[in-house]
C-alpha cells in the first residue's frame, strides 16, 4: 500500500465568486461554501484516513471541519499550506491591478514563479514552504490516505512541483476550482496523479456554481 494525498481546495468564498485576489485576507466561506464542505465529508467519510493537514485560514479550516468531525481526527494546521500572499493586490480585481500596478502585473503574468505580486510572494517561495509539509507527510505517513486542505495557487504550485512542470506555468497549466479534489498516489516511481480538479462529490446545484 502506498501513500495517497487528497488535495482539497477550500469551498466558495465571496472572493472566489468575484475573482478578487485573496491570499492573506482571512475570509470565511459563503453558505454555499459550507455546503460544499459538507458534501465532501459525506462523499469521502468512508475512506480510512490517516491524517488531515490544513492551512490555518478560516476558509480552509471550515472546509476540513466536517470530515474531521465525522471521522474523529484532529486537523494539523500548517503555515506552509497557506495561499500566496498577494501583497498590495489583496482584495483587488485583476482589472484594477492591471491599471495601478501595470509593470508588476505584466511581469507576474509572464512568470509568477520568479515574479511576485507587489510586495507579495513568488511562486518558488510557495513551492519551498509547501514542500516542507509534503516531506513531513511522507515521513509520518508512508502509507494510507492523507487529506491536505489548501488554496488555489498553492495546490497548483504543489502539483506543478510533483509533476515536473515549470512553477512559472502554474496559472497556465492547471485548473483547480473551488471545493475540487486532486488525488496523487506516491509509488515507487514517484507521484502519479489519479484525479485532478474533480467536483463530482458536490450536489448538482453547487457544481454549477462557477468561481475563480
Amino acid at each position: 500500500m502506498s501513500l495517497t494525498i487528497f488535495f482539497l481546495r477550500h469551498g466558495e468564498t465571496t472572493a472566489s465568486r468575484s475573482g478578487t485576489y485573496c491570499g492573506t485576507t482571512n475570509i470565511e466561506l459563503t453558505q454555499q461554501g459550507l455546503q460544499m464542505a459538507e458534501d465532501f465529508a459525506e462523499a469521502y467519510r468512508s475512506l480510512p484516513w490517516q491524517a488531515a493537514y490544513v492551512s490555518p485560514m478560516y476558509r480552509t479550516v471550515s472546509t476540513a471541519k466536517p470530515l474531521c468531525k465525522a471521522i474523529g481526527i484532529e486537523m494539523q494546521l500548517r503555515e506552509g499550506l497557506k495561499e500566496i500572499a498577494y501583497g498590495k493586490w489583496e482584495g483587488l480585481a485583476p482589472e484594477r491591478v492591471a491599471r495601478e500596478f501595470h509593470d508588476d502585473y505584466l511581469r507576474w503574468l509572464s512568470d509568477p514563479g520568479w515574479n511576485a505580486p507587489t510586495e507579495g510572494e513568488k511562486g518558488i517561495e510557495i513551492a519551498r514552504r509547501s514542500s516542507l509539509v509534503l516531506e513531513e507527510i511522507e515521513q509520518n505517513h508512508p502509507t494510507g490516505n492523507v487529506l491536505v486542505v489548501s488554496h488555489k495557487a498553492t495546490i497548483r504550485i504543489i502539483l506543478c512541483s510533483l509533476l515536473g512542470i515549470d512553477i512559472g506555468r502554474f496559472r497556465d497549466r492547471i485548473g483547480i476550482p473551488v471545493a475540487s479534489i486532486s488525488i496523487v498516489e506516491f509509488g515507487i516511481r514517484g507521484p502519479l496523479v489519479q484525479i485532478m480538479g474533480d467536483r463530482s462529490h458536490l450536489r448538482l446545484t453547487l457544481r454549477q456554481r462557477q468561481g475563480h
